[in-house]
Parts: C-alpha cells; structure tokens; sequence
C-alpha cells in the first residue's frame, strides 16, 4: 500500500513538471521572436549603448582593392585609326583602412561624420608591383597615350603641360600638384555624411539625410538621378525579405545605387541574403527611361561620369563591359565579359542588415576620338577603351565573426529549439500521471474480477456437495457410478 501511495505521488509530481515545462514552452514560442526582434531593434541603431555602434564606427572588416590595369599594346596603330587591342595587368592590390571621425550626434535623430581611408601595397597578394609600366591615354590632356608606372597612375605623377597650364591658366584643372586615378581616395574621406541614428524613428535608421550638406547633388539633368538615396553602404535596416532593395548613395559614383535581391545563401554558418546589380544600373535613357538624366549616353551599359570628373570623357560600367552592348567589347581586343568574373555582388544578414561578404566590380572608361587642334589624335576612330577595372571587397571573419554567430544567429536558434524541446519533454512528462492512473484502474477490475469469480466457484462446489447428501425421492433411479 504505501509503495503505491509514493508511485503515486511521483507520477503527480511528473505531471506537475510536464505541465510547467509545457507552459514555459508556449510563453517562450510567444515571447521569444518579439523579444529577438527588440534585441535587433536595439542593437541596430547608431548609439553608443547599442552591439553594433563599434562596428558602425570602425569597421573590423578586412577590405582590399584590386586593381586591373588595361595595358594597350598597340598605340602606334590607334593613332592611325585601328582597332585597340589591350591585354589585362594586375590585379594590384591594397589593403584599404577605414575609420570614422569628427561623430557629431544632433538633436534631429542624425548624426555626422567623415570616413577616412588609407591604402597599403600588398605585395604578396599581387600579381606585378607598382614599378610595372603600363601605356594607356593621357586623361587630362587627351594628348595620345603615355607610358608611366602603376604607382604613377594610381597615386599621382607630375605632368609638365599641367604645370603650365595650372602656371598660366589657375583654376582650369580642378586640382593642383599630381595627378593619379586614385590619388583624391588615399589619406582622404568620402565627404560629410549626416545619416538616421534610428533612436528615435527607426524607419529611417542609417538613411543618408545630407552628403557635404546636400539632400540632393546637382550632377545630373533630372531630380531623381540626382536624388541621395539609401544609406552610406555600410549597414542597413534590419529584417529583411527578398522583396527589399538595397540602395547606397556613392561618392565615387557621384550617385545613388541601387541593388535587387538574387538569392538566399549561407556564409560561414550565417544565413544571408544576396543583393545583385539589376540590368538596368548602367542602362542609357533608351533602354531604360529613368537614367535619361544621367545622359548624354553613348550605347547602354556605360554611364557618362564626366560632369563629376573633371569634365573629362569618362564612363563608368561593369569590368569587361560585362551586361553592355556588345558592340563595346567587340571593339576592343582582348575584352572577356563574365558573370563570374565582374558581376558584383552584397551578402547581407537579412536579421540585422549587417553585410557579410562583399564584391563591388566597376570599371573606368575613356572615350576617345580625333580632338581638334591635336595632330596626333586626328585619325583615331572613336572607341570607348577601357582604362582600369577595381573590385573593392571585404569578408568578416576571425573574432568579430565569432561573435556575431554567437549573439545574432546561435543564441536565436538555441532558444527557437528550447521552446519546443520543452513542449515535447512537457507532453511526455504529462503522459505519467495519465498511464499511472489507466494502470492502476487496471489492476484494481483485475482484482476485483478475480476476487468475485472465487467466491461463485465456492459457492457451486458447496451446492454440489449437498446435492449429493440429500436422500433421493422414492421412485428416483440411482444412475450406477461407472469407474
């Protein structure tokens, strides 16, 4: 008796624990995905207090930026109207270090800052050093081609017309001293942002307000070209599905871009959305007619930079002019476009719209043609040639990746599988006290049964044997007893 009494109880005590379990299970499948959707919401935004604010301010993505020089190899023959034919130098790349400065938080939920970058020569990673000779236009001046040194065109190189002329003619270059392709990036910033911290309306966090004080640029010939779009193209709002743009305001572009979802995909165990350049980013004004400001355009797949360059005849495009008329690359020689090769791309955690992994591909273009007053150029047949291609791309990785798979994707998942092992072990526990009292109802009709099928068998054998005492009516034959 008292070892059924204890069965009992504990069966009533795992019941009791089955219960609460199951509880907790469906308050945590209520409670958790609002309670990680605050965590984000908090974490997210441009505040000191916030997970994110230091990988805000100094990205601890390593970047790099290869460069692709187009190295002509046959000059003489350009000059006198032949098709160019170019042969790929490179890549030639630099570790590129960023970090935010002058952060001034405002009282309209914004904050500014400068982001200051620096580029480092690695060697290792390089296909050629810095001293390599490289022919190509002379971009300024359009004065035929020139023969100078990686080092030269990238950072700077000084030019005697452009000394005199900067002498005689001020102000008629747009700078002074050197001249390189990339001489303006190194040591420099990107220009004052002022962006959305998201404290107090996070609808708009990290939406670009004003770039150098501008809500709008004047580059263009229509307001939406002109128009600052998106972010500054570090960070974006959080919970992401694949009807979501990505769009960035670029300096380097001098306009706003945007990028469309491709496919989702996973990146060192984190799950990613990728965002891809749609076919229209570089479409001219007749292929696609919201990019009529951007004009005047020559054949679609290259967008004429030149009111922000210096008003030299520059176009921007993919590499290879990868999704352009095909007529550009078949007039050079040794141009390849390829997806794989000069697509660009964005891997984005869609919970956080903390980028993962990126590769932005674009390529700078000269057009050139016979210029008036210029013998040499005079039978050069109007081409748009390639100058260089650059792929600026950065991975997380070592322990700020660690620690974002821990916080932002592990913790989530361990608490999404909890709840419902909780549910699971609560139904179990639950089951006890249920099969307890089935089986112990079981046992009790057993018994009972038994017990009451005894007592009629007694009862017979009792009737029997006083049948047999009982003297037999007279009349009655005895039947004889055979053994």
């Amino acid at each position: 008796m008292g070892g059924r009494c204890r069965a009992g109880w504990a069966a009533a005590a795992l019941g009791a624990l089955g219960l609460l379990c199951a509880v907790l299970g469906a308050v945590m499948i209520v409670a958790v995905p609002p309670f990680i959707r605050q965590q984000v919401l908090k974490n997210v935004r441009i505040d000191p207090s916030s997970l994110t604010f230091n990988v805000w301010k100094d990205l601890p993505v390593p970047f790099y930026l290869s460069i692709y020089f187009f190295d002509v190899l046959n000059p003489s023959e350009v000059l006198r109207g032949l098709q160019p034919h170019v042969r790929e130098l490179g890549p030639y790349v630099y570790r590129e270090y960023r970090h935010k400065s002058n952060i001034t938080f405002n009282d309209n939920d914004t904050v500014s800052f400068r982001e200051y970058r620096s580029f480092q020569f690695q060697p290792d990673m390089s296909r050629g050093s810095e001293s390599d000779y490289v022919y190509m236009p002379n971009i300024l001046v359009l004065q035929a081609f020139m023969n100078r040194t990686v080092g030269e065109v990238m950072w700077g190189y000084d030019d005697p017309l452009i000394s005199l002329v900067n002498k005689y003619l001020p102000g008629m270059f747009p700078f002074k001293g050197k001249f390189g392709l990339f001489a303006e990036f190194n040591n420099s910033n990107s220009g004052l942002f002022t962006v959305f911290t998201g404290v107090k309306d996070f609808s708009r966090v990290h939406l670009v307000d004003k770039w150098n004080g501008l809500s709008k640029v004047n580059y263009w010939h229509s307001d939406q070209c002109n128009m600052i779009n998106g972010t500054s193209g570090q960070m974006w709002a959080p919970f992401m599905t694949p009807e979501t743009s990505v769009e960035f305001y670029s300096p380097e572009a001098c306009r706003s871009m945007k990028l469309i979802y491709q496919e989702a995909g996973v990146y060192e165990g984190i799950p990613t959305f990728r965002f891809k350049a749609p076919d229209t980013l570089f479409a001219n004004g007749s292929v696609y007619p919201p990019n009529e400001g951007f004009c005047p355009c020559l054949q679609s797949g290259i967008q004429n930079v030149s009111t922000c360059r210096f008003n030299a005849p520059l176009f921007l495009s993919h590499p290879h002019f990868y999704n352009a008329d095909p007529s550009l690359a078949e007039a050079v020689l040794g141009l390849h476009p390829s997806q794989k090769e000069h697509s660009l791309f964005l891997d984005v955690h869609p919970v956080t719209g903390i980028p993962m992994n990126c590769s932005v591909k674009l390529q700078i273009s000269l057009y050139m043609k016979a210029v008036e007053g210029i013998g040499q150029t005079r039978k050069i047949a109007p081409v748009v040639l390639p100058l260089v291609w650059f792929e600026e791309r950065g991975a997380m990785m070592g322990e700020p990746l660690r620690a974002f798979y821990k916080q932002l994707v592990l913790l989530p998942k361990v608490l999404h599988y909890v709840q419902f092992a909780l549910l699971a072990l609560g139904g179990l526990l639950l089951l006890v006290p249920v099969v307890y009292q089935i089986r112990s109802q079981e046992r009790c009709y057993l018994f009972w049964s038994r017990d009451k099928k005894g007592s009629r068998d007694k009862e017979a054998m009792q009737a029997y044997s006083e049948s047999l005492m009982t003297t037999a009516p007279k009349g009655t034959v005895l039947q004889e007893a055979r053994l």
